[in-house]
């Protein structure tokens, strides 16, 4: 089984990430203190197909910002960790995602290459205790910690909940099939990445 086990401490936060690929069943245990990321981690890791408890204690008294950008840098090395030298796995995922009135999508490659692109924007800085503008940041940590080069986009949508879920859920399943084992190789014409 390929899994990871991560603990990050700062003074703004104290995270702990346990992510596994390959399971026959999945364990879902997220506490961030934030009740909308809680969601939005859950939906990661079920559509994703992955094991992950994720367990934080940040300085909320601030805002969240350090609570979400560092989970995401934790969450990100714990899914480069397991993932490990990415021998045979498929690397690239693409999925477009519907929530309702909204359309996410996202495209990656588990390529050594960190690299964001986000196009989203929302209308309301909050969706309950949970800073709109910190879905972005979430996946720049992600991304640059996992060496994933990851492209998202919100297509439309009028509700931020069902946008950002979207987002969420479409990166959750291009993650399952860029991790997926098909072959006993590196994808990479270059024979290293």
């Amino acid at each position: 089984m390929r899994e990871a086990y991560i603990e990050r401490k700062t003074k703004e936060t104290d995270i702990s990430v346990k992510l596994a690929l390959d399971c026959e069943k999945n364990t879902v245990k997220i506490d961030t203190g934030i009740g909308f990321f809680d969601h939005m981690l859950t939906a990661l890791a079920v559509h994703g197909n992955m094991s992950l408890e994720v367990c934080v204690k940040g300085d909320l008294n601030v805002d969240g910002h350090h609570t979400v950008e560092d989970t995401g840098i934790v969450v990100g090395q714990a899914l480069a960790k397991a993932v490990g030298d990415k021998c045979g796995i498929a690397r690239y995922g693409t999925a477009y995602i519907p929530m309702d009135e909204a359309l996410g999508f996202c495209s990656l490659d588990i390529s050594a290459r960190p690299f964001l692109v986000f196009d989203a924007s929302f209308t309301d800085s909050k969706i309950g205790e949970y800073d709109s503008c910190l879905t972005e940041e979430f996946f720049r940590a992600f991304a640059f910690n996992a060496g994933i080069t990851l492209h998202i986009k919100s297509c439309y949508g009028s509700n931020d909940h069902h946008k950002t879920e979207a987002i969420f859920k479409a990166v959750a399943h291009a993650l399952k099939q860029a991790v997926k084992i098909n072959s006993d190789t590196l994808l990479s014409t270059k024979g290293a990445l």
